[in-house]
């Protein structure tokens, strides 16, 4: 059998596990022209947040239905095939869904995939993969760190944030980490190796921590959240300052009503660059980026931080997690 997680209702706000419902149905069979991966991991990832919503499509990615298997990242390993390219046996990554057997033709941003046998598999899906990707793109192509700039990172602590931070230090950059308590802040600093570790809750307000921080202003801002955080550090750009827009989970919640940024004139006054960016535009570069990477990892520049969920069952709190703090990293389903 087929064990799915279903979007039961669209969240209304934070998600809870409410929203979604586990089911199973018998496994498909594939046609001509089609295979079968048996996945092995789900990467769970906050922008997918996005498009649970009635009416979200746009044109990167579908809303997700009523009914329908969550949509997610997953690494898996083909089964069966009747496809030409992909034979049994083939490790692939792909938009699938949160379900143990996906049935595909490859049109679903599928991809065979090399792994070496010394990794960790699950990598693939982290720092070796759209995780590391995303930090490594963002940071060098926009923000093009040099040696001595003072880079700002907000959510610090989850997947991409904690990987930009550990880039921009091998790079020789001064680095601040923005979080939502004092305790993950201090692991910012202790584990992850931010210079400083701001928790953005704190009862002076951010403001008066980032100008205690980067008294000289911020060079590089890597943005995961928008809403307010953006909008404040908008105000400590130093000249020139590039700001990375990666994601906006300040407004997954309520699209209907995004936080106006009341700030950009500060854009124009530094001479201020702000772009948005997604990995999957530079494919051609996937094997430049992963040897990077690898070389970081291995000579101990950046390290990896993987929560790891045992059970498709247990996708559903380990991805609502992610919205309250309790992640430290990448979070990733083991089937």
């Amino acid at each position: 059998m087929n064990k799915r997680v279903l979007l039961a209702r669209y969240p209304s706000g934070l998600p809870v596990e409410a929203d979604f419902v586990l089911d199973e149905v018998p496994v498909p069979e594939p046609k001509d022209g089609e295979f079968l991966i048996r996945n092995l991991y789900f990467s769970l990832d906050a922008g997918f947040r996005q498009w649970m919503r009635e009416g979200a499509g746009d044109n990167y990615l579908a809303a997700m239905q009523i009914g329908d298997p969550v949509m997610s990242l997953t690494l898996g390993r083909v089964e069966r095939s009747r496809h030409p390219d992909f034979s049994e046996g083939t490790l692939v990554l792909g938009r699938h869904a949160w379900e143990t057997f996906t049935l595909t033709d490859a049109s679903d941003f599928t991809a065979p995939l090399e792994v070496d046998p010394e990794v960790p598999l699950h990598l693939y899906l982290g720092t070796l993969g759209p995780t590391g990707l995303t930090a490594y793109f963002g940071l060098l192509d926009i923000g093009q760190p040099k040696a001595g700039e003072t880079v700002v990172v907000s959510a610090a602590g989850g997947a991409v944030g904690s990987i930009a931070g550990q880039i921009a230090k091998a790079l020789g950059c001064r680095t601040v980490g923005l979080t939502s308590s004092d305790d993950k802040a201090a692991w910012l600093e202790a584990e992850v190796g931010y210079d400083i570790g701001i928790n953005y809750n704190a009862a002076d307000g951010l403001d008066a921590a980032l100008q205690r921080a980067c008294p000289e202003g911020v060079d590089i801002y890597f943005d995961n959240v928008g809403g307010a955080i953006l909008d404040t550090t908008l105000t400590h750009l130093r000249q020139n300052a590039r700001v990375v827009l990666c994601g906006m989970v300040a407004d997954y919640h309520d699209a209907d009503k995004p936080y106006g940024i009341t700030h950009l004139w500060q854009a124009i006054t530094k001479r201020a660059t702000l772009k948005g960016f997604m990995y999957t535009d530079e494919v051609a570069r996937y094997p430049e980026a992963m040897a990077r990477m690898r070389g970081w990892l291995d000579a101990g520049a950046i390290r990896t931080f993987d929560e790891i969920h045992e059970g498709i069952e247990t996708t559903p709190a380990a991805f609502c997690g992610l919205f309250t703090g309790a992640n430290r990293g990448k979070a990733i389903i083991e089937l």
